[in-house]
């Protein structure tokens, strides 16, 4: 399997692309050819062992691919249920992703990001791993990343932009992670990392990747979780299912339309968002005008600029059909208090913009297929929101409260990248309580 740009750079293989990160003409790769859908027969095994077969035409001819049981095995290594939230709606489950170690979906593609990572890097020469952040990712990588040899880490994130947990559990690990906290919003996180791989010998120097979604070590196992989910839902209903995503960077919809694209047994995909309208809006006039983002309670979507857009745009236009609904904070809060009040389900703010999305659908639209709503976020993560909604306190998972033990380290920059550049040498700071 050979992997080109979006903009038209020549094919490389696997490991040469998760190395890039980006293809060398600022696209973003995509695998030549998609392949057709596997390992449907293994429903019932785990989802490491379905992942390791499902992805196993991705790995082809790429020196990773004796690795990739072994990859798989590091990532997809805690519970994945679908769960049917409200009894009473049998026609929409929650696909729980947020049983990791950070509390999100991201875990699994931090993890396997790193496991491949790990495996072309030389603890002699560590590969420098820029992420921007708009609150789950740059957690989910530094727990990934902490403690390895041959990768090193460097989480940038938005001042002021993302709940008080996440910003414990940005700048919580250890060596070899810092944290960055950047004086702007996410798109100057993300264009801050786009710059420095722009930089020639910068990215030379210090030897960057990226572990945000624009790379395609993390996109691959969301597809794989997404491919997994829709076999287990459709073996158990007799039918096909429909996905309802939470959207911000848009990678974890790619994703799903990857999937479909296999052929999956996956029908209608929706595109939930909050606040932030550049994808509603291109639905809504087929024109795509990004701007810059702005702060909402489901902040880990807050994004303006969807990088992943330019993958999207490169599909066929049959593979492209999908439906965007635009959910606001108030509504986000609305959605909480009735799903709390009618199953005592709760929902953190992202995964709620999902099942609101789910609420507008027709009775025609809801009784075609089961509606799977991927629940992205522990809502612990969010407690400083949800409980008030919801008139209770949220337990959090073990390992979400043992960040409250760990000792806290960031460092404050402007949005400059000779700020960024000056961060990658010394060792970060202790945050001020």
């Amino acid at each position: 399997m050979r992997y080109v740009s979006t903009r038209g750079a020549a094919g490389v293989g696997l490991g040469q692309a998760i190395r890039a990160g980006a293809a060398p003409d600022g696209g973003l790769y995509v695998p030549e050819d998609v392949p057709a859908a596997g390992a449907a027969e293994l429903a019932e095994a785990s989802l490491a062992e379905f992942a390791a077969a499902m992805l196993a035409p991705f790995f082809a001819g790429d020196p990773l691919a004796d690795e990739l049981p072994a990859i798989c095995a590091e990532a997809f290594d805690f519970p994945v249920p679908i769960v049917t939230p409200d009894p009473a709606r049998p026609g929409l489950r929650a696909l729980e992703l947020f049983h990791g170690p950070t509390g999100a979906f991201k875990d699994f593609g931090a993890r396997f990001l790193m496991a491949c990572f790990d495996r072309l890097g030389d603890p002699c020469r560590p590969l420098s791993v820029l992420v921007a952040t708009s609150g789950d990712t740059g957690g989910a990588v530094g727990c990934a990343a902490e403690g390895r040899d041959a990768v090193r880490a460097t989480i940038l994130y938005p001042a002021g932009r993302v709940s008080p947990f996440q910003a414990a559990q940005l700048s919580c690990w250890g060596a070899p992670v810092q944290a960055l906290e950047v004086d702007g919003d996410f798109d100057d996180c993300q264009r801050l990392v786009k710059a420095a791989f722009a930089d020639r010998v910068l990215a030379g120097a210090h030897n960057l990747t990226s572990a945000n979604s624009i790379n395609i070590g993390r996109l691959l196992p969301q597809v794989a979780y997404l491919a997994y989910a829709s076999v287990r839902a459709a073996r158990e209903t007799g039918g096909e299912v429909g996905f309802i995503i939470p959207s911000g960077n848009l990678g974890h919809g790619f994703a799903a339309l990857y999937a479909r694209a296999m052929g999956f047994p996956i029908r209608p995909i929706v595109l939930a968002t909050n606040a932030n309208r550049t994808l509603a809006d291109w639905k809504a006039t087929g024109v795509y005008s990004p701007r810059a983002s702005v702060a909402t309670i489901a902040n880990a979507m807050d994004v303006g600029a969807p990088s992943n857009f330019e993958r999207l745009a490169a599909l066929p236009p049959e593979q492209r059909r999908l439906g965007v609904e635009l959910v606001t904070d108030a509504q986000i809060r609305e959605r909480i208090r009735i799903e709390h009040g009618s199953s005592g389900y709760v929902w953190c703010p992202h995964s709620a913009t999902a099942v609101e999305a789910y609420a507008r659908l027709s009775d025609r639209v809801r009784d075609e297929v089961t509606w799977i709503a991927a629940a992205t976020a522990h809502p612990f993560k969010f407690a400083e929101i949800v409980e008030p909604l919801i008139g209770a306190a949220i337990a959090p998972s073990p390992a979400l409260a043992a960040i409250a033990d760990r000792p806290l380290a960031r460092r404050a920059i402007p949005a400059r990248l000779d700020a960024l550049v000056a961060a990658l040498r010394p060792a970060p700071e202790p945050a001020h309580a």
